[in-house]
């Protein structure tokens, strides 16, 4: 593609052909007086390249980030490995470019990706089916929930108050408008209360949703609920952690009807909160269903082997009130992204990460549990996250971490108030004894 500069005469005849004199002719018809910028930009001068390049260099130092911190922070995003050749793979220009199949069968390289991660997906969390990705751990969650009262024809969703806070939100969100009732179960000793679970599941409910582990950072008792959802024919939802799957039970095995979990875990960077990754799988049972795409190999009338869109529940492919959801495209890069890291890890290499965060988040529960003020808020098996109840509140102890470039865990407080001084602790495969030390000493520090 060739620039072509447009001349002041070009300029002119587009500005007559529309009728207009002049640009502030323009923006005058459409632009309100009050809001138009009447003095130029406040811009520095022009910059040579190498000038613009030390600016920017300045102003990324002023960021603390985890290259220069150490991070203890999770709560839905956490500070994992990410191997070189999952970046070299996802910047190819074929893969950053491609966004959405819209033609599907030509664009037979990003069919095969989203195959071959949905497959990876399935082998993962035990189930039959996986779609082409959601936006996010919260829309997958909320796209769980309205597969189950499409599928029971039920107006009602238990949630455990253990799931994470901002993905009930969003349940709520998806819901408000369709009354649909969701209801929270309460929790006791940091994980759901099952006795006021069973009193919450009735004969209206069409799913029941927890977290495991949950957003406390404790393991959730999945085989009890299961058969409390099921007891009553409500759908069972579980979102996961996709790294504890290295280690823990696949949902498939302990009963679950939908799986959804947040993927940034897998191979993509914090990146301020996004763009992230939302996994959806289900039973085969439920896949006409399910939102989204969902891509299936087979052979054309040649014998070649190809990659189709099998199912497009879409209402950029369907009727508007046959869809079965608004998705209008998948997170197709970060898919790729877990499809390149789970690929390199296999097997024995996902199970190494899993067990390296559970070994390091329990050396350090136990070094911070030992201090003085300091106790877990709850003697229940974890995974790489546990909550801790401290002696001071967790943003002030934050703010002294941060003077020793060390993240802090989460304020868990601000979503629990039953919990006060709560901070949840992150640790990943990337934390270093002499790094979890360093929390420890500078926790210890606070009378």
């Amino acid at each position: 593609m060739r620039y072509i500069p447009i001349t002041a005469a070009d300029k002119e005849a587009m500005l007559r052909d529309i009728g207009v004199s002049s640009t502030e002719e323009l923006f005058a018809a459409n632009i309100p007086a009050d809001i138009r910028l009447n003095r130029p930009l406040n811009l520095p001068p022009a910059q040579t390249e190498m000038e613009i390049l030390s600016t920017m260099r300045d102003l990324v130092r002023e960021n603390a980030d985890t290259q220069q911190y150490i991070c203890f922070l999770g709560a839905g995003a956490y500070d994992h490995y990410i191997p070189a050749a999952v970046d070299a793979f996802v910047r190819r220009g074929e893969f950053l470019t491609a966004y959405t199949p819209y033609q599907p069968e030509i664009s037979q390289g990003v069919l095969q990706v989203i195959y071959e991660y949905q497959s990876l997906v399935c082998e993962l969390t035990g189930m039959d089916v996986a779609n082409a990705s959601m936006y996010d751990g919260a829309s997958a969650l909320a796209e769980a929930a309205h597969m189950a009262l499409n599928q029971t024809r039920r107006r009602k969703v238990v949630v455990a108050a253990s799931v994470h806070p901002n993905h009930r939100r969003v349940l709520r969100t998806y819901t408000h408008a369709s009354g649909v009732e969701v209801v929270e179960a309460p929790l006791t000793e940091c994980r759901t209360d099952l006795e006021r679970l069973a009193a919450l599941v009735t004969d209206e409910v069409a799913a029941v949703l927890v977290q495991t582990p949950n957003f406390l950072g404790f393991l959730e008792p999945v085989r009890e609920i299961e058969k409390l959802a099921h007891a009553r024919g409500a759908l069972f939802i579980t979102a996961v952690d996709p790294i504890s799957l290295g280690l823990l039970e696949a949902p498939g095995q302990y009963g679950a009807d939908i799986v959804v979990a947040e993927g940034q875990s897998l191979g993509s960077a914090l990146s301020f909160g996004g763009p992230y990754l939302g996994i959806l799988a289900t039973r085969e049972s439920f896949m006409r269903k399910m939102p989204g795409r969902l891509a299936g190999a087979t052979v054309d009338n040649r014998g070649q082997r190809g990659v189709v869109l099998t199912l497009q529940a879409r209402e950029q492919h369907i009727r508007r009130e046959k869809a079965t959801s608004n998705i209008c495209t998948n997170q197709a890069l970060n898919a790729l992204a877990a499809t390149v890291y789970l690929t390199m890890l296999g097997k024995e290499g996902l199970r190494e990460v899993a067990n390296l965060c559970l070994q390091k988040a329990h050396y350090a529960a136990k070094q911070i549990a030992a201090l003085p003020g300091y106790r877990l808020a709850a003697q229940a098996p974890f995974f790489k996250e546990f909550t801790v109840l401290c002696p001071e509140p967790p943003a002030e102890i934050n703010r002294r971490l941060l003077g020793k470039k060390i993240l802090g865990g989460f304020d868990t407080s601000r979503e629990y108030p039953e919990l006060p001084n709560a901070m949840t602790i992150a640790v990943t495969e990337q934390r270093t004894r002499e790094q979890i030390d360093a929390l420890v000493a500078a926790l210890g520090e606070v009378k």
